[in-house]
């Protein structure tokens, strides 16, 4: 799967690719919106693997939904709807706020404006800001705001450490920016597992959010069904498992499908992407929200299928975990993705706040996987708190409340789908299934039932 990014100006298309493959694929149709273009435009490089698209760039301010629809046509949501939205109030008046623990956010070359800009939307909004503590692992190039490449990787850190903070606002955020950026294959992973194992072993962080992909099918060995070079990088999910980190990734923005390695073209067959895909992993895939202006919905939340489309599908590399046999009747005897979902559509896309771009200083409306992963990162984060421990791999426990009533897991069934880019996708159905995962969240249920879940100290 491609990273989930959003680049300014960058419109991806992918479920790991968003932000910077949307850069990339993007075409400016009026002031200020950039709409994705076909996926056949060329590209003069491969592109990051992002999972995420920005459809508006540089807005002097944010707007109300009205104004979004009558200037773009999108819906476009701050951080206070969400909060409503996905029932977290109630929690931030007990004190859940995610004081006490530590989320961690990976990401190539990172963004010089983070701490900045994080202050901004928070003051914005009326929300505390926290401290982001850097961390360059490896010889992280100075940025260049011209190259597409770095500038489409800090829309994507800029989208991660500001949807962590607005749901767990009270959570230290720790920024990992490292020195090679990600594509597809194993390019760029190395360097990002061996930084998430080293912070591990130091004890720094209880979740970890990774808004990045690449296609599994991309791997070296894998036409041959040798899958080495995946397995080989698993050491970091291994090492969390043991110490009882969370790990989550995004499904990725391509529906079904996802990028080949020449980072332009998608594959015309059901794909999977790595890390999603991992059953180490917590595989966060993407809703659309419908919201008013308080953030109460108007209707229930469907499937992510706009600019780009929620990553699902069937592993070609891993079997059906243990966790998963309760739905073996649709995974089948592979391990799918995704397991949960968030909001990551564009057209109820996200407002966020960037000026590492002396160009496009300002508010943009973006969405995507690598909206949804970090959104739920911040609810793990509160889960944490609530339990007073770590609460680890949560797979387990996530398909157990699924199955029980009244557990904060709210079912998507829409009966909208994933498909994207012609390869037929997934529909929403009730209960389990490969567009939304198990669904999404009422979070002050799903984070008491969650924590109490919890064995692990």
């Amino acid at each position: 799967m491609h990273i989930a990014r959003t680049g300014r100006g960058v419109a991806t298309s992918a479920a790991a690719t968003a932000a910077l493959v949307a850069a990339a694929l993007a075409t400016t149709s009026q002031a200020g919106v950039t709409t994705a273009a076909p996926a056949a435009v060329p590209h003069t490089k491969a592109v990051p693997a992002i999972a995420g698209h920005t459809l508006v760039h540089g807005v002097a301010s944010p707007l109300p939904s009205a104004q979004c629809q009558a200037k773009w046509h999108i819906n476009c949501y701050n951080p206070l709807q969400y909060r409503t939205a996905y029932n977290l109030n109630p929690l931030y008046r007990q004190g859940i706020t995610g004081k006490g623990r530590t989320i961690v956010i990976v990401d190539s070359f990172g963004s010089p404006t983070v701490q900045h800009d994080l202050d901004v939307y928070s003051r914005q909004f009326g929300l505390p800001s926290t401290k982001v503590k850097v961390v360059k692992w490896g010889h992280v190039p100075a940025f260049d705001p011209k190259n597409s490449d770095m500038t489409g990787w800090a829309g994507e850190t800029t989208l991660d450490v500001e949807m962590a903070h607005a749901v767990a606002p009270g959570a230290k955020i720790v920024l990992v920016e490292t020195a090679v950026s990600e594509t597809e294959g194993t390019t760029g992973l190395p360097e990002m597992m061996s930084a998430e194992k080293h912070l591990i072993d130091q004890g720094v962080g209880d979740v970890i959010t990774q808004s990045f992909g690449a296609t599994e099918n991309t791997f070296p060995g894998f036409a041959r069904g040798d899958f080495t070079s995946i397995k080989k990088l698993r050491y970091a999910f291994q090492d969390a498992n043991r110490k009882h980190v969370t790990v989550l990734a995004s499904s990725g923005d391509g529906g079904a499908t996802d990028m080949k390695a020449d980072g332009k073209h998608y594959y015309n067959k059901r794909v999977n992407s790595w890390p999603s895909s991992d059953p180490l992993v917590t595989s966060i895939g993407g809703t659309q929200l419908h919201l008013n202006d308080k953030g109460d919905r108007v209707k229930p939340d469907s499937v992510y299928n706009d600019y780009g489309a929620g990553g699902g599908g069937q592993s070609h590399v891993f079997g059906r975990p243990g966790f998963q046999d309760g739905v073996k009747g649709i995974v089948g005897t592979r391990r799918g993705t995704p397991d949960v979902s968030m909001a990551a559509a564009v057209n109820g896309g996200a407002w966020i706040y960037s000026g590492y771009d002396p160009t496009a200083t300002g508010w943009d409306v973006t969405g995507g996987t690598s909206e949804a992963s970090p959104l739920f990162s911040g609810i793990v984060a509160l889960a944490d708190q609530a339990a007073g421990h770590r609460l680890g791999n949560i797979n387990a426990a996530l398909y157990k409340l699924a199955k029980l009533r009244n557990t904060g897991v709210v079912d998507v069934n829409d009966g909208t789908d994933n498909s994207y880019e012609g390869v037929t996708g997934y529909k929403a159905v009730k209960g389990y299934d490969m567009a939304t995962g198990v669904g999404t969240v009422n979070a002050l249920r799903f984070v008491t039932a969650l924590a109490e879940a919890g064995h692990h100290s």
